[in-house]
């Protein structure tokens, strides 16, 4: 029997959340769905549309403002919705469990890989304390971790992103719960990692006949990964059936929408194809040229190489864009192009001029020049300004203009970024995550520099979101003849915008050219892994592109 002719373990019927407050907001509306033992169900949509909430009322985890309003939610027959705290607390990590989103929030910092597994062990389970190590040497083997005796001893921030998704993979199933909710486990992985994931999940799901409850924003991962999706838009799913089918003959609007703006490989780029003008005088707009960075360990005395013999050219008008997975040097390379970091060795040259030496007093002078555009805008914006006071600020610093001037320049840029003026007052709380990254884009325009770099710019936006912010970068460029140095690890992303590619490995480049031959000929192993990785290429069906 497949899972599809089993009785649902899972029955949503008619749920309803709301929140109580200055305004009262219904959350989910009238939601209905159905998950089967062995079946993995895809919940996607965009960010506010309902999806956590979902999770929260099914784990008995709702804040205090939350409360089910009507309908139910039944599991293995048990009624969770009219569930006390007590019964509950019964249920979470033995029949129910959670891979969270971000481990290393949901990791103790202070604790060892090994105790917390212990602790996800003993507090569910009568385990005997001879066997307790064990099952966790076990638990993470069988999870995908290397060396599981070496982890039981290490500390989270000892593993990378990868390593900690497969530790709280290993807790989700240490107690072999029949359901188990994976709320955006891959969306800060790098491809190459999410694949081996999700590829993971996979095999445990069939292996041990589990449920699981995939919640995501992106089309590609539940194309690939889910034998049926559900889309919700704004508190309610709009339509849901067949992966295969959904993604193919979608009914609503709204999935038409999403796949619309979900980047893929074969997705139409955002600017045709550009050849460098013939016969310009003028030099290009950054020039790095066998840049290294080493960096020194005071632990043991040893040295690893960040960044090695590392050359990249910049024109105005153009992206180049570095991908690579996280360690790769990406990064590392971008604050050196930008003389956050002093190189190790090697030359930057901005507008033909050495600037590898120069002092802090003589880069300030260059600074408005080249702008920096970071990932997490919440991060990076001080939460207690205004609008108005994050664009105007740079003006402020380099002395630009007086106050009426700069007033009037602050409503320009917020035009050019697509942002009502009525927001100017608005702090960054107030805002969604598109239009703080709007804001970060102003902001780094108000000078009006030369080159941008921008560092995993739409990484955490939802792909509607995302496409609206890549469409903006494309028309800034253009109006501004701006040159870009675009750093992702989303190779559909890139494709969309790129001139030319850069691919790091370990640091060091590993293959170079204009974007249509690296994806269309690839030369190094490396870069087809990259390109196989990516969601919709491969997986269990490409439903994306085939």
């Amino acid at each position: 029997m497949t899972a599809a002719d089993a009785s649902p373990l899972l029955s949503i019927r008619s749920l309803s959340v709301g929140y109580r407050g200055r305004r009262n907001h219904a959350a989910v509306i009238g939601a209905d769905l159905d998950i089967r033992p062995g079946e993995i169900v895809a919940l996607v949509g965009e960010s506010g549309s309902g999806k956590s909430t979902i999770a929260h009322s099914i784990l008995g985890v709702l804040p205090p403002a939350a409360r089910i309003t009507g309908g139910e939610i039944v599991f293995n027959g048990l009624p969770l919705h009219r569930l006390s705290e007590h019964e509950f607390s019964k249920l979470r990590g033995v029949a129910l469990s959670l891979v969270p989103q971000d481990p290393a929030r949901a990791l103790n910092p202070v604790r060892t890989i090994g105790a917390q597994l212990a602790e996800a062990l003993t507090l569910h389970r009568k385990t005997d304390r001879a066997r307790l190590r064990e099952e966790c040497l076990r638990l993470l083997a069988e999870a995908g971790i290397s060396d599981p005796e070496q982890r039981l001893g290490q500390y989270p921030h000892e593993l990378s992103g990868g390593l900690l998704q497969r530790v709280l993979i290993a807790v989700a199933f240490a107690c072999r719960p029949r359901l188990i909710i994976a709320d955006e486990p891959t969306s800060a992985l790098d491809v190459t990692v999410q694949k081996r994931i999700l590829d993971h999940l996979d095999r445990l799901v069939a292996q041990h006949n589990t449920a699981l409850l995939l919640i995501t924003h992106d089309l590609a991962v539940a194309g690939d990964r889910a034998d049926r999706i559900a889309v919700m838009q704004s508190g309610r799913i709009v339509e849901q059936g067949p992966a295969k089918t959904v993604l193919k003959e979608p009914r609503h609007p709204y999935t038409r929408r999403l796949l619309a703006a979900a980047p893929t490989l074969v997705s139409p780029r955002l600017v045709a194809s550009r050849q460098l003008r013939s016969g310009r005088a003028a030099p290009p707009v950054l020039e790095l040229r066998q840049l290294s960075r080493i960096y020194s360990s005071r632990r043991d005395g040893g040295k690893r190489t960040a960044v090695d013999k590392v050359s990249i050219t910049v024109h105005r008008g153009h992206t180049v864009s570095l991908v690579g997975e996280s360690g790769s040097g990406k990064t590392t390379t971008a604050r050196m192009a930008l003389r956050l970091l002093r190189p190790t060795s090697g030359r930057i040259i901005l507008h033909g001029e050495d600037i590898t030496d120069w002092s802090q007093k003589r880069l300030r002078e260059i600074r408005p020049r080249f702008q920096f555009v970071q990932q997490n805008p919440s991060a990076s914006l001080d939460s207690k300004m205004s609008v108005r006071q994050l664009i105007e600020e740079p003006l402020v610093i380099h002395r630009r203009g007086d106050r009426t001037s700069r007033r009037a320049e602050v409503e320009r840029l917020l035009d050019d970024v697509g942002l009502p003026r009525n927001l100017s007052e608005r702090r960054p709380a107030e805002l969604s995550g598109g239009q703080r990254q709007r804001v970060a884009i102003a902001r780094a325009l108000a000078l009006k520099p030369d080159l941008v770099v921008l560092d995993e710019p739409v990484a955490s936006l939802d792909v509607s979101v995302q496409e609206q912010i890549l469409r903006l970068l494309v028309r800034l460029q253009q109006e501004y003849d701006l040159a870009y140095l675009f750093i992702s690890h989303d190779l559909a992303v890139v494709r969309q915008i790129s001139d030319e590619i850069v691919v790091l490995h370990n640091g060091s480049v590993v293959e170079k050219g204009d974007v249509e031959t690296v994806f269309a000929r690839p030369t190094q192993p490396y870069t087809l892994q990259l390109i196989d990785s990516v969601p919709g290429s491969g997986g269990r069906t490409s439903r994306l592109i085939t």
